[in-house]
């Protein structure tokens, strides 16, 4: 099968096409083909070498974590699915990823995929998707009447936030540049803040919840606008717990553990049009395609997810 790997740790210029065998399956694996993968900031951290140290993997390394596309083989021990169903999952975290024509995913890993959505846009939902449902729901609870910010709500995380926290009833604000403020709204975001010519901190105060999007300043002077045994949810530094008691308020931070249930839950929002994710810019399925895609998302601020094409 064709795949676009990394032989080496290094720049986008990494990314090279090469032959792999097509993977050999487990009894409770399916077989994607895929149509669809998408581009996270762990993509280009893993191929930077980043993250060498906490995932430890021989070369070549096959990167991505978005699947979307059709099952064309089945372990003995799988159940839910069957050849021929359109499915979408954010797989385990191994070195053998999704910038491939197929690859190999638990079951418990996979969801149906909505029939109200395209391969592409399947493709920008599991790994953010869950990211968000993650902070929101599970670390949050948030629940109706909640005063929820989102940063960078027209991020690949963000902008999903933005609908899963209405979804819940809460009221939302959400920082992003001035040319993102008519998309944000069109999310569902009550109060919007224009970054570049206004500060959060100044406007805003008496909210429950925070998710962190960026870190640094941004994550400092989020636990002056949250109320007493309010949350702040990180997804990119661990917050810093001295300055949380002094505030009294809670934390989280994590690193995706991904689930089928959770990405069930995705799938039915999206099906009763309640989320729609948005495709920022496409690429096709060369390496030069895979090149160009890295570093738009690393470099570049695009609203939704950047997405690989695979015909």
């Amino acid at each position: 099968m064709k795949a676009i790997v990394i032989n080496q740790y290094g720049g986008s210029d990494q990314l090279v096409e090469k032959e792999l065998p097509t993977p050999e399956l487990a009894d409770d694996q399916v077989l994607v083909e895929l149509k669809a993968t998408s581009i996270n900031p762990i993509d280009w951290k893993m191929r930077a070498g980043y993250l060498k140290e906490m995932l430890p993997y021989d070369f070549p390394i096959i990167l991505g974590w978005d699947a979307a596309g059709i099952i064309k083989k089945v372990g003995t021990s799988v159940t839910s699915f069957s050849v021929g169903d359109k499915v979408l999952a954010r797989p385990a975290t191994t070195p053998r990823g999704t910038y491939a024509e197929y690859t190999a995913i638990e079951e418990n890993l996979v969801s149906k995929m909505p029939d109200n959505i395209s391969f592409d846009e399947a493709a920008a939902i599991p790994l953010t998707g869950q990211t968000a449902w993650v902070a929101l729901v599970e670390i949050g609870k948030i629940k109706e009447g909640d005063r929820v910010l989102i940063h960078g709500g027209s991020g690949g995380v963000g902008h999903l936030a933005i609908q899963i926290a209405k979804y819940f009833g809460a009221y939302v604000a959400a920082t992003a540049s001035g040319k993102n403020e008519e998309l944000a709204k069109s999310l569902g975001a009550d109060q919007f803040i224009n970054y570049q010519e206004e500060d959060f901190e100044q406007i805003l105060s008496d909210f429950d919840f925070v998710l962190d999007t960026q870190g640094g300043e941004i994550q400092e002077k989020s636990y002056n606008i949250l109320k007493k045994g309010g949350t702040l949810v990180s997804i990119v530094a661990p917050p810093d717990e001295e300055k949380a008691a002094e505030k009294g308020v809670l934390t989280g931070y994590f690193f995706l553990e991904p689930t089928g249930e959770r990405m069930k839950a995705l799938a039915k929002l999206i099906e009763e049009d309640h989320l729609k994710p948005i495709v920022g810019k496409t690429f096709p399925f060369t390496q030069e395609g895979l090149r160009e895609a890295h570093d738009v998302s690393e470099n570049e601020s695009i609203p939704g997810k950047v997405v690989i094409h695979i015909d």
